[in-house]
């Protein structure tokens, strides 16, 4: 008897942790009705991720009647990986995330599309200057991204491929942004990498690099990648959103006004607005950070008509998983909440 009824114990403390298990994947689902949120930043102090912080700091998620935590990962597909463990309701990271997951089977969306380029440049070491001219000369080289995986490396692959070196002839070494990235340039682990501002201002500042590629600019995003690539972007689990339209709108909102806000005030008033240790740099090297990343970003949170499609084909000419799979651009986004 008393064995049965530790057996019956244990199934019953079974079942309440298989619950507890599926509650994670939606501890969403409490958490959207008391409008309490986590969401995942794939670098919180980026400027390409800028609008998360400054939307927090506007108290635009606070009008919508939400409580947004934001968290912080150096790298986006280790956010990634916390929306898919159901630890976070959202990521704030690159929309060329959606697809990968797509051939692996995860249906994950963009609900507000920050971004229509990928705000990230490519920088070569001072020292080796004279041997990277191009990516032409990435063979042999060692490479820095923020993690193997993440939207740095992708883009890193793709200028590689397309001028004509094998994404095995050159090696990819994740160091993070920041002055993680800093101190990899200074030291000669890498002869060059793939950043964002502020760390791209820092390297200029402090003539550890120079800009080889410039993806901030839509021209510059044209050059590089032959169109609009939207990146920074709110995903989230498209069952989710699906079950919570009302929490998705309340963010769609709050992401929206701050849009707008930013594309109406000045670098300087941007930069006024974020915590002051956002500024590694000193705070005039953070305004010119911002100046530089400010045409990435959209007004109105709208995917541009033809950036999946550009993304597409970035991804599948190097990436054996996209490949041969079959992608349904459709899915990977929504304009429904932002239009509204």
């Amino acid at each position: 008897m008393r064995t049965q009824l530790k057996i019956s114990a244990a199934v019953a403390a079974a079942a309440l942790a298989l619950t507890g298990l599926t509650a994670c994947g939606g501890s969403s689902s409490d958490a959207a009705a008391d409008g309490k949120l986590k969401i995942m930043v794939g670098g919180l102090d980026k400027v390409i991720y800028l609008p998360a912080r400054l939307t927090q700091q506007l108290g635009y998620f606070k009008a919508e009647g939400l409580d947004v935590t934001l968290l912080t990962e150096p790298a986006g597909v280790q956010a990634t990986t916390s929306l898919l463990s159901g630890d976070v309701q959202g990521v704030v990271g690159f929309y060329d995330h959606t697809l990968d997951l797509q051939a692996k089977n995860k249906q994950v969306e963009s609900v507000v599309q920050l971004a229509r380029t990928p705000g990230e440049v490519e920088v070569v070491s001072t020292k080796a200057a004279d041997d990277i001219k191009s990516p032409k000369d990435f063979k042999g080289k060692t490479l820095g991204v923020t993690g193997l995986g993440s939207s740095t490396d992708f883009l890193t692959k793709y200028l590689a491929v397309k001028n004509g070196v094998k994404t095995e002839e050159f090696h990819s070494v994740a160091v993070g942004a920041g002055q993680t990235f800093l101190s990899a340039l200074q030291q000669g682990s890498i002869q060059g990498g793939m950043t964002t501002d502020p760390t791209v201002a820092q390297v200029v500042d402090k003539k550890l690099g120079k800009v080889l590629i410039d993806m901030r600019t839509p021209e510059g995003s044209q050059q590089a990648l032959g169109g609009l690539y939207p990146s920074s972007s709110l995903y989230m689990n498209t069952d989710w959103v699906n079950s919570h339209k009302d929490t998705v709108q309340k963010l769609a909102n709050a992401f929206v006004k701050t849009l707008k806000w930013m594309s109406a005030h000045t670098p300087e008033e941007i930069a006024a607005k974020m915590p002051a240790d956002y500024a590694q740099g000193g705070k005039e090297l953070y305004v010119k950070a911002i100046k530089d990343t400010l045409p990435m970003f959209t007004k109105d949170g709208v995917m541009p008509a033809d950036g999946p499609a550009t993304v597409e084909r970035v991804l599948k000419s190097f990436n054996p998983n996209l490949k041969d799979a079959t992608i349904d651009l459709k899915k990977t986004y929504t304009t429904e909440f932002v239009k509204k």
